[in-house]
């Protein structure tokens, strides 16, 4: 009696991935310090995407008015600190949420599966 050798031929598939939520990157910037609440932001886009800050590609006017932006959360007339207020806007795909008590939330874009079917 001869025995075959049978083997599955039906092709294997590789189920698909939910894409990976990336953890939000959080970096304070000290108002009145000195550094200017562009420099701060430019260094945290270079920390979560990789570019370098020096790369002559990205500037951040071409998402937001730099001067306009280090103006709109500086200490009132009166030298008090401003406590209420956001600003929301993308840069390179990642969503970013600047707030008055100088934190800076940063989300990485979300990470797809790449599918190779």
């Amino acid at each position: 009696m001869m025995n075959r050798n049978v083997s599955n031929t039906e092709p294997t598939t590789v189920p698909r991935q939910a894409p990976q939520k990336q953890q939000p990157y959080v970096v304070h910037h000290e108002f009145g310090g000195a550094a200017e609440l562009t420099t701060t932001l430019a260094h945290a886009i270079s920390d979560v995407t990789g570019i370098d800050v020096t790369d002559t590609g990205f500037t951040l006017n071409d998402y937001v008015d730099p001067d306009a932006m280090d103006k709109l959360f500086q200490p009132k007339a009166d030298g008090t600190q401003r406590t209420n207020g956001s600003l929301n806007l993308t840069i390179l795909g990642c969503p970013v949420v600047i707030h008055s008590n100088g934190q800076i939330v940063i989300t990485p874009p979300q990470q797809t599966a790449h599918y190779q079917g």
